[in-house]
């Protein structure tokens, strides 16, 4: 009875290990993608490294930096735990010296806690200090987008958690998007957003870009 019970713990164990596989391997085209273009033309070492879901992946950054050595590295739809799955392949291997991280949306849309995305995102940023000591995180805060504002609540929780987190650290450093983007109604701004009330419209992306540019120029 007793080995029964282990097995069947063993078991549901492999379940949930094969779940999370299966999860982050939805990716594989994105990361090969990426790598396909590496060989083509490889990166240069030491640029700003823009990584994340959807709101990174469409960032046209030689529009928005056109001085800024940046990298995209953004897969759409992606959580915390797929840029920690692929560290090795979409962090480690351009040494960079200042990370734009932008993910926790979907982590929180998915059903994810508060307190896991804030754990994921402290596993994440360990990776990163141990492989490169010298290299800054930005964390752009989960955004209020209107399609997902019952979430506002677990929203901000994650938001303060990495907020908190960010404030023990030296490499580390939280970038408040979230208010900026509240209105005088106290709700999102339809402006910032595009016709999804998801994506970020052009107006949106102006508003990162200026938020961020004093912090680009402080971590070169």
């Amino acid at each position: 009875m007793r080995r029964s019970f282990k097995l069947l713990i063993l078991l549901s164990q492999m379940v949930v290990v094969n779940s999370q596989a299966a999860s982050d391997n939805r990716f594989e085209d994105d990361i090969r993608a990426f790598e396909a273009q590496d060989r083509v033309a490889s990166p240069a070492r030491g640029q700003v490294l823009f990584l994340g879901s959807s709101s990174i992946r469409l960032w046209d950054l030689p529009r928005y930096f056109p001085n800024l050595d940046a990298l995209n590295r953004g897969f759409g739809g992606s959580d915390i735990s797929d840029s920690i799955y692929f560290f090795d392949r979409v962090v480690r291997p351009y040494h960079p010296r200042a990370i734009v991280f932008y993910a926790g949306d979907n982590d929180i849309a998915g059903g994810k806690s508060p307190e896991q995305v804030a754990a994921d995102f402290r596993e994440f940023a360990g990776k990163v200090h141990n492989a490169f000591p010298s290299t800054r995180i930005l964390y752009l805060a989960i955004k209020p987008s209107p399609s997902r504002w019952k979430l506002v609540g677990a929203i901000r929780q994650a938001n303060d958690a990495i907020k908190r987190f960010a404030g023990t650290t030296q490499y580390v450093e939280y970038v408040d998007l979230f208010e900026p983007m509240i209105g005088s109604d106290g709700r999102p701004k339809p402006e910032l957003f595009s016709e999804d009330d998801l994506h970020l419209s052009e107006a949106g992306y102006r508003l990162w870009t200026d938020l961020l540019r004093s912090l680009m120029v402080t971590n070169r």
